[in-house]
């Protein structure tokens, strides 16, 4: 009969090895596996572009007043192909159902422009939820889509604004570069910031609202400048399957 006998200290050994063999193991996976920006991160920020070498652009225009400038933007779009992306406020789109119906029928984009044009970063978490929330049903009414994307009202937004947003499942729509259409500073300034300041993945500022007197006038020559420049034009949804988000 075999007596087995048990050496306790280098089993204690080999137990200790194992188990640091393991920690290693973990640490260098959380390396190997972790992206380099963290999700947590970005998700404090807005989006301002997307970073692609492709030459692809999204035209964006803010909607919250007037039903006369939209109209030739709206017929410019439609002659060159092109479709854009339309942040709308609640109370325009339930104002007028049927320009926001011509808007979704020509194949465009709808995003939220919030309810009412004030600054987030004064409202509570509570408060802002109930901006967006009233503005989403709106629209939802009366385009039949559900918007997921929002322009903030005058762009301002902190950190508490992009968290309360995201826990409503909707993402902020900065850009990177601002026509400076709502100044009416004259046709030829307008075209010359667009074609000057554009990159690739660029999210362009613009306004179909009423007080923007100029944009429908100048929009076919920023068309025509930028096609010249090699430049494609899509949906900011469609941008961002281009390439990461970026702030500015």
């Amino acid at each position: 009969m075999k007596v087995f006998f048990f050496n306790y200290k280098k089993l204690w050994q080999y137990t200790l090895i194992l188990i640091f063999a393991i920690l290693i193991g973990l640490v260098f996976y959380h390396y190997l596996t972790e992206p380099v920006v963290k999700p947590q991160i970005i998700d404090l920020y807005p989006v301002y572009k997307v970073e692609t070498s492709k030459k692809v652009v999204a035209l964006t225009f803010d909607l919250s007043w007037g039903t006369k400038t939209y109209k030739p933007i709206l017929n410019t779009l439609k002659k060159e192909n092109i479709k854009a992306t339309f942040f709308l406020s609640g109370p325009w789109a339930k104002k007028h159902p049927e320009i926001v119906r011509e808007i979704v029928n020509d194949g465009h984009e709808i995003g939220s422009h919030g309810h009412r044009h004030v600054n987030y970063t004064g409202l509570s978490p509570g408060e802002i939820k109930k901006e967006v929330l009233l503005a989403h049903e709106a629209i939802k009414e009366a385009s039949n889509k559900t918007p997921t994307i929002i322009r903030l009202p005058n762009g301002d937004y902190n950190k508490t604004v992009i968290k309360t947003l995201r826990e409503i499942g909707y993402t902020a729509i900065q850009w990177s570069v601002d026509s400076l259409d709502w100044k009416n500073p004259g046709e030829e300034i307008i075209l010359k910031r667009v074609l000057e300041k554009i990159h690739p993945g660029a999210i362009i500022l613009m306004h179909a609202s009423d007080t923007c007197k100029q944009t429908g006038q100048v929009l076919p020559e920023i068309i025509k400048g930028l096609k010249k420049q090699g430049y494609t034009f899509i949906t900011v949804s469609h941008l961002l399957t281009f390439g990461p988000a970026a702030i500015q």
